[in-house]
């Protein structure tokens, strides 16, 4: 991927002035951006605590009383368990919401274009009960990392998402600094993770609370280079 300033894509952050003003350095993907470093950002930040926003990362949703038939139709592995989720053999995290509505999520080591392109396989005439929901312009995903990860969650949630509660595979639907979000597991390697999804209207409150709320634990924001080591 090429590097890029962000003002220049199509597609960009919702929290890309923050990035900016922490020195971030940012490279092209698709129509759009993901943050490749960020001065304070290491290994052991991502090991401690640390942030890294993936909203330019590809991501999409399907609601519908077909979904799940019709993604295991195209060759997705998942079942009707809700708020648990299927990893693919190519990284794609398939996230079942409900038994009619799932949200697909793009590895963080090899982003997954072709995610996007599953929109324009649904057809209003085709007979199927299943639409997309537009998951990369609706909601901010944001990443974060780090033995502490679930003692800072615990001032903010209240779910808990201690690994002996919260499941390798798990999600919930819940409420994070008084927001609607999703939060779903999703480990680096053997360092405790978690994806969180909300109103992207709402992503820059979102990244300022978990900053606030990381500072205890000197967390930091970090950039994708930084959590991707392979």
């Amino acid at each position: 991927m090429a590097t890029i300033n962000p003002t220049d894509a199509r597609r960009r952050s919702f929290v890309y002035r923050r990035l900016l003003a922490a020195g971030a350095t940012f490279e092209s993907l698709g129509e759009g951006t993901v943050t490749a470093n960020l001065a304070r950002g290491d290994r052991d930040a991502v090991e401690r605590l640390a942030i890294c926003d993936l909203s330019g990362l590809p991501r999409i949703g399907f609601k519908g009383r077909d979904t799940l038939d019709w993604l295991r139709a195209r060759g997705f592995d998942c079942s009707d368990t809700p708020n648990r989720t299927y990893l693919q053999t190519d990284g794609v995290l398939v996230a079942v919401l409900a038994p009619t509505e799932a949200l697909l999520l793009s590895p963080l080591n090899a982003p997954a274009l072709p995610l996007m392109d599953l929109a324009g396989a649904c057809s209003l005439d085709d007979g199927v009960r299943r639409y997309p929901v537009p998951r990369a312009d609706a909601n901010f995903e944001f990443l974060v990392s780090g033995r502490h990860s679930a003692e800072m969650f615990s001032k903010i949630c209240g779910v808990d998402l201690r690994s002996a509660v919260f499941a390798a595979d798990a999600v919930a639907q819940t409420s994070v600094a008084r927001l609607n979000a999703i939060v779903v597991r999703s480990e680096v390697g053997d360092i405790p993770a978690y994806r969180i999804l909300g109103d992207s209207a709402s992503a820059e409150y979102m990244w300022e609370v978990m900053l606030d709320a990381m500072a205890e634990y000197a967390g930091v924001a970090v950039g994708l280079a930084d959590v991707v080591t392979e």
